[in-house]
């Protein structure tokens, strides 16, 4: 793509495509994240939207300058669905919890546009009211602003981390999905007592607790620490 990008009270395409849509950005970004899903990174260019919207490749230029520019409006979109019906209780903690939470959910739901797009700074709208909703419940919680800033900076990067590495989990073929599961107990199962005696004596918990993700408890324990952070801040 190019930049040639029409301002966006101008770029309205007057005739429907050939599958009868009016192009929009947001009709261009869903079709995106559903190419993505099917077949992976390669879906992300010009030629191949363009023949799933029934549009010139080259209309696509009106609504952004090149594929990075629609990436970034891809996990912009990841972040704003994460984000839908969520609202504030007054609790800190459960707020972010339930941020938490959706954030990796959502992400994990598009696991193949995660893998392309959780470790980016959009600058666009659903990320910036992400950023304002995230240090307004530190803030409001009465965490310091030098403490707010570095709690969001974890908070995020907690999130966005364990979605991406559990996306690019999910996004595995389901052969090699199903491969690196059973090295639990074809590998680790086997261990000697004496060779390996913490596996051998927690192999059960262990393999059962490596099914799931490590972001739950991940997200409880630096939860609890910033409450900890809160307390002392408060009595000092």
């Amino acid at each position: 793509m190019s930049e040639r990008v029409i301002p966006e009270g101008g770029r309205k395409r007057r005739r429907p495509t050939k599958q009868g849509a009016v192009l929009s950005e947001e009709l261009i970004v869903e079709t995106a994240l559903r190419l993505v899903a099917q077949h992976g990174a390669e879906a992300l260019s010009v030629r191949r939207l363009g023949a799933a919207l029934g549009a010139d490749p080259s209309a696509l230029y009106r609504y952004f300058h090149n594929t990075d520019a629609l990436l970034l409006a891809l996990a912009d979109e990841m972040i704003g669905r994460a984000q839908e019906g969520w609202r504030a209780t007054g609790d800190w903690r459960e707020d972010l919890r339930s941020m938490g939470l959706r954030i990796h959910a959502c992400y994990l739901s598009h696991p193949q546009a995660a893998v392309l797009g959780a470790y980016r700074t959009t600058g666009r709208p659903h990320e910036t009211r992400a950023v304002e909703r995230i240090l307004g419940i530190l803030r409001s919680a009465g965490f310091p602003d030098v403490f707010a800033v570095r709690a969001y900076h974890a908070f995020v990067d907690q999130a966005l981390a364990f979605a991406a590495q559990d996306a690019a989990a999910l996004a595995l073929p389901k052969t090699a999905r199903e491969a690196d599961e059973a090295v639990w107990n074809s590998v680790y199962g086997r261990l000697s007592a004496d060779t390996h005696p913490n596996i051998a004596a927690t192999f059960p918990l262990l393999a059962a607790d490596m099914r799931d993700s490590g972001y739950p408890f991940a997200l409880e324990l630096m939860l609890s620490a910033m409450a900890v952070v809160l307390q002392t801040a408060a009595e000092s």
